[in-house]
């Protein structure tokens, strides 16, 4: 038997605003938080993350490259972006050039277990807890569902 390689969760080469609060243990690098924002713990925030002032982004949220989030947002528990939409019939294992973008805009508000892929959220939208948004979100409103539809 051989030894694992073992490497530790870590905060590093952030760019933090004012009143940054992080709780850890977290996994965050190379990525670029706004003022006055909240991280919970068991959060991962990867490489090239863009997340605006006043947001809150509570315990065991995964946001991957490629992800930008505006001001005044909230992300909750157990949200996941997806950057790999599986273009070749499975993960793009290393092709970053498969990958894609999300743009979430302002006043946006993710609900719990939400899965959002590859999209863009335009302001003043809440996703419901449990929610999968799989298209663009161009008009404000609350969504839910699998896949999200505007609800009201």
């Amino acid at each position: 038997m051989s030894n694992p390689v073992i490497k530790q969760s870590a905060i590093r080469n952030i760019s933090f605003g004012d009143n940054v609060v992080v709780v850890e243990p977290v996994n965050i690098y190379e990525c670029k938080i706004g003022n006055n924002t909240f991280i919970g713990p068991f959060v991962e925030i990867q490489k090239g993350v863009v997340i605006g002032n006043n947001c809150k982004i509570q315990s065991h949220a995964f946001i991957c490259e490629l992800v930008s989030i505006g001001d005044d947002c909230f992300v909750s528990h157990g949200a996941m972006f997806i950057n790999d939409t599986f273009a070749k019939g499975g993960p793009a294992l290393g092709d970053k050039s498969l990958w894609k973008n999300t743009e979430i805009g302002n006043n946006v508000s993710i609900g719990t277990n939400a899965t959002i892929l590859p999209v863009k959220i335009t302001d003043n939208v809440v996703i419901g807890a449990g929610s999968v948004v799989t298209k663009d979100i161009n008009e404000s409103g609350i969504y839910a569902g699998n896949p999200a539809k505007k609800i009201r």
